[in-house]
């Protein structure tokens, strides 16, 4: 398409600066909006001039800004919106011919305000779209892994926390606190990010501090030797806020996995318990032997003897002594269930007297 050269002028300063300043604050980058805006002025154009088909010029680093609206050079003009008398075209360009393209120079304050307000929406509706599929970027690198956020505020009607993850923003529902937990505002805490979903209202990440993998991404971080793959996290049970069982398995017989997990002086487990407002965490050999993961499972109990089911039902009988029946079980049944879930077997106890605290 021919073209009159013009000189190049500098302007429109205020403008890149703005963009500038829109990706430092918001990290939309400058491209982005620069596409936004071309938009936005072939729309304006459209609705003005009848006649989207045009050049945009848009240079951020000289801030060159130019718009050439586009017409076909015609020696008789039957769409003057789209079309462009020979003798008037020559006076943009010499050399123009009949069937050929010029751009005419728009004054772009010729726009007026309608085509200003449209070009201020798409660019609204750009930032919105960009944040949106930033946040959503943003959570999908998170999804299933731990997190840290600042609480910003906690609703005192519902006591959901607002929390911001990086520059997102996550709501965790009082179901998924840890039950009599005391979070402040302005604090930090972990969070496990269960799940991410893409909903009317924007991105949407689910978050928890109940959920049992939460304990083990803590372990992961915690413990080298998970990270690396030598300790193995096998199974999680977990009742939040009061007690969670782990079974690791060590893949080099020169590295004790329950140690390396609790730590020097109980150095790696106590961060965790710490960070979990004191919730009491039982580390357990995992075995591929059943009888011997039960038993190990019952821990802090001692165990005399596991008898599986032989109806394939993964049910089994086990014994403890009689001074440990009470451990056994925990209080409320909590141990022997804690153990159930860890292992997959349903656990039923009795004291190796056969008497449950009752007179013979």
């Amino acid at each position: 398409m021919a073209r009159k050269k013009e000189p190049e002028k500098q302007g429109n300063e205020e403008l890149f600066i703005a963009l500038n300043l829109l990706e430092k604050e918001k990290g939309i980058p400058v491209e982005f909006m620069l596409d936004k805006i071309k938009k936005a002025i072939s729309t304006a154009c459209k609705n003005n001039y009848g006649n989207e088909d045009v050049d945009i010029e848009i240079n951020a680093e000289t801030g060159k800004f130019d718009v050439y609206l586009k017409k076909e050079v015609k020696t008789e003009v039957e769409n003057p919106e789209r079309e462009i008398l020979l003798e008037k075209a020559r006076e943009i360009d010499p050399l123009a011919l009949e069937g050929s393209l010029v751009g005419i120079k728009l004054d772009t304050k010729q726009f007026g305000r309608v085509a200003a307000q449209t070009a201020r929406n798409i660019i609204r509706q750009g930032i919105r779209d960009s944040e949106r599929g930033q946040m959503m970027q943003e959570f999908q690198s998170k999804h299933q892994e731990l997190v840290s956020g600042l609480v910003e505020r906690i609703d005192p009607k519902t006591g959901a926390i607002s929390l911001r993850i990086g520059k997102a923003e996550a709501v965790l529902p009082k179901n998924e606190q840890i039950g009599g937990e005391n979070v402040r505002e302005g604090d930090y805490i972990k969070v496990y990010v269960v799940d991410v979903r893409e909903t009317e209202k924007g991105p949407k990440a689910i978050i928890s501090r109940t959920h049992p993998d939460l304990v083990k991404r803590m372990f992961e971080t915690e413990v080298p030797e998970i990270y690396d793959g030598t300790v193995e996290i096998k199974a999680v049970s977990r009742e939040a806020g009061s007690r969670t069982k782990l079974a690791v398995v060590s893949h080099n017989p020169d590295v004790d996995a329950v140690g390396a997990c609790i730590g020097a002086r109980g150095a790696r487990v106590s961060e965790i318990v710490d960070e979990l407002g004191g919730e009491k965490i039982d580390i357990v050999e995992y075995n591929e032997d059943p009888k011997l993961f039960v038993a190990a499972s019952l821990s802090p109990a001692n165990v005399v003897s596991v008898e599986l089911s032989e109806d394939g039902s993964r049910a089994c009988k086990v014994t403890v002594p009689d001074n440990q029946l009470s451990l056994a079980i925990g209080n409320k049944g909590q141990n022997a269930r804690l153990a159930a879930k860890l292992t997959g077997w349903k656990i039923d106890i009795k004291p190796q007297s056969g008497f449950y605290g009752e007179e013979e």
